[in-house]
């Protein structure tokens, strides 16, 4: 009784793990289990027991040691095995290695999924059996017939009923938990039911708008497409409008441009005419402007009247005289070319036509600002009167030519002699200059020589000065000096004294300033930080070489301490005693003398 206590308890466990995984499977197990369990306890108890113990007996023991297997070939099986894990673990990511618990459980619910599948089919084949032999009557009596019911104890029996109570209201629960479960599962899909319906209501208003959405672009289209030809009209009507102003714009310029030429004519026309009759015209011009304006108004309206009366006679007259006007202008072009050839090899020195063009300036701008209403009046009336004037003009100016021509010839000539006498003192004034300058360099060189002079006096002059010393201090410094012009110039072939190789020296070194002015500031910097890397260089190389020098003293004189005697002190230590009294140094009253004898000779040999 006891084992089948424990099989119900394990039977009620698994149910309830089982349960947690999935309501539907554990509800349809425990309703299986709960019938072979009250199938069992209406049977015999004692059967169910006889067989599980006469199973248990067939089956075979798990710790005796079959004679077949070979443990050596299952030692190597599992060798090869897990080097074959290892291998497989070499190539994966850390990311897909595992740990040694993740594998072990991994195994573990492995076994625990194999033996959950053999206890359900086995708790499905004993359900079935049980239900199966349930029906049947011979069973049962076979079953009740010979046996011997044990006596059971109060406390088991309590126990039995116990286990029932706790069966039954675990499967009471399990059965709410599933109504309620179904419940809310009605429940959602009852909400999904009405979001399905909201969601197609939604699709039919989005159809519809997006039907109305294209039924709109389609009218915005079409009122585009007219917007955009009546544009195109638009357009084409401007470009039409701005290419007949464009047109006629050009033939007002065209017009103004003959205009402009006509007037020009009429200019030179009136300048070429007589003094006379420039004049009478000017005196009716004058009449006519006295005239009251009602007068002057009679007049137009009298000459307008007559214009429209006859209108193709004033057309004969204005054809007659553009006629006239090209025959005169292709008449005159001929003798205008002429003329033009001849200004030309002139040059610009038309002195006949300025002197023209002075005295009938007045005329000419009172007859320009006259009213274009007023009929032209001209002088001439034959072609050949204007040649005639030609004629005569061209003959003037050949003659004011010649003359120019010759002026100029003689204006060259002057201008050439003007030139060779400035070059000739400007030349002479140059050699002065640099006579001058020659001298007051040659002036400046012999102050110079004799402030030295003077001052290898004053600087010789001491008597403290041997001849001796002298003559070593000036050999010291001529040697000096050669060693400078060597360094910097080359060797001394022409024998230079010490003056003048330091003249020398001077002058290269003011020809290399002026050359360093010249050179562009970015090389120079480049050459100063060069320089100045090399010094820097050259002082980490020393101040490396003194700590080398002062870790080597360093050494040596620890050296020297650790081979030395250790001195050992005897007798008391030494006490501090006071201080002796200070010495006064005397003052000599000649050092004054010799220190500004030291700084002259520092200022001067060094």
């Amino acid at each position: 009784m006891s084992s089948l206590t424990l099989e119900r308890s394990v039977v009620s466990r698994e149910s309830t793990a089982s349960g947690s995984r999935g309501v539907r499977t554990t509800s349809h197990r425990s309703a299986q289990r709960s019938i072979v369990s009250s199938a069992k306890s209406d049977t015999d108890t004692k059967s169910i027991v006889s067989a599980q113990a006469k199973k248990k007996k067939n089956e075979p023991n798990p710790f005796k040691i079959s004679p077949d297997a070979d443990f050596f070939l299952i030692r190597d099986q599992e060798k090869e095995k897990k080097q074959r894990e290892k291998e497989i673990n070499k190539n994966l990511k850390v990311h897909q290695k595992g740990t040694y618990t993740t594998k072990m459980n991994a195994k573990l619910a492995r076994l625990r999924k194999e033996i959950e599948e053999e206890e359900m089919g086995e708790a499905a084949e004993s359900g079935e059996k049980a239900m199966a032999m349930l029906d049947t009557t011979a069973w049962k009596l076979a079953v009740t017939r010979d046996t011997h019911v044990p006596r059971e104890s109060v406390h088991e029996f309590i126990n039995k009923k116990k286990e029932m109570f706790l069966l039954q209201y675990s499967l009471a629960v399990k059965r709410d938990e599933i109504q309620k479960l179904e419940a809310m599962a009605a429940a959602e899909e009852m909400k999904l039911e009405k979001a399905e319906q909201f969601l197609e209501e939604d699709a039919v208003r989005f159809d519809e708008f997006l039907k109305q959405n294209d039924r709109n672009s389609v009218e915005a289209l079409k009122q585009a497409d007219k917007e955009t030809k009546l544009k195109m009209e638009q357009v084409a009507l401007i470009k039409s409008h701005t290419a007949q102003m464009m047109n006629i714009k050009s033939d007002i310029s065209k017009c103004e441009e003959i205009l402009k030429e006509y007037l020009m004519y009429k200019e030179f026309l009136f300048r070429l005419s007589p003094k006379e009759w420039k004049e009478e015209v000017l005196k009716k011009k004058d009449t006519k402007k006295s005239l009251p304006p009602t007068s002057r108004e009679k007049e137009k309206l009298d000459s307008e009247t007559k214009v429209s009366t006859s209108p193709m006679p004033g057309k004969k007259t204005e054809s007659r005289s553009s006629s006239q006007i090209t025959q005169s202008r292709d008449s005159t072009r001929d003798p205008r070319q002429s003329s033009r050839q001849s200004m030309k090899t002139a040059g610009s020195k038309k002195l006949s036509s300025a002197t023209y063009q002075a005295e009938d300036k007045s005329t000419s701008e009172s007859l320009v600002s006259s009213d274009s209403d007023e009929e032209p009046e001209l002088y001439f009336t034959d072609p050949q009167q204007l040649l005639d004037i030609f004629s005569e003009l061209e003959e003037q100016n050949l003659s004011l030519i010649q003359n120019s021509q010759e002026t100029e010839e003689a204006l060259e000539e002057i201008k050439h002699t003007i030139t060779t006498t400035q070059q000739k003192m400007e030349n002479e004034t140059q050699q002065l200059k640099e006579q001058i300058v020659h001298l007051k360099a040659s002036i400046a060189q012999e102050q110079e020589r004799a402030a030295d002079l003077e001052l290898k006096s004053r600087v010789f002059a001491f008597g403290q000065y041997k001849s001796e010393d002298q003559d070593k201090m000036l050999t010291s410094l001529s040697s000096k000096v050669e060693e400078v012009y060597r360094s910097c110039i080359g060797e001394n072939r022409a024998n230079l004294n010490a003056l003048q190789m330091l003249m020398v020296i001077e002058h290269q070194l003011e020809e290399l300033l002026d050359n360093i002015e010249v050179i562009p500031k970015e090389r120079i910097e480049i050459a100063e930080k060069a320089k100045e890397k090399e010094r820097r260089l050259r002082l980490r190389e020393e101040k490396i070489k003194q700590q080398k020098l002062h870790q080597e003293e360093r050494l040596r004189r620890a050296l020297e301490r650790a081979q030395a005697d250790p001195k050992k002190t005897t007798g008391r230590k030494l006490m501090t005693r006071s201080d002796p009294p200070a010495l006064k140094l005397k003052t000599d009253k000649d050092q004054d003398k010799i220190d500004k004898e030291k700084e002259e000779a520092l200022l001067f040999f060094t």
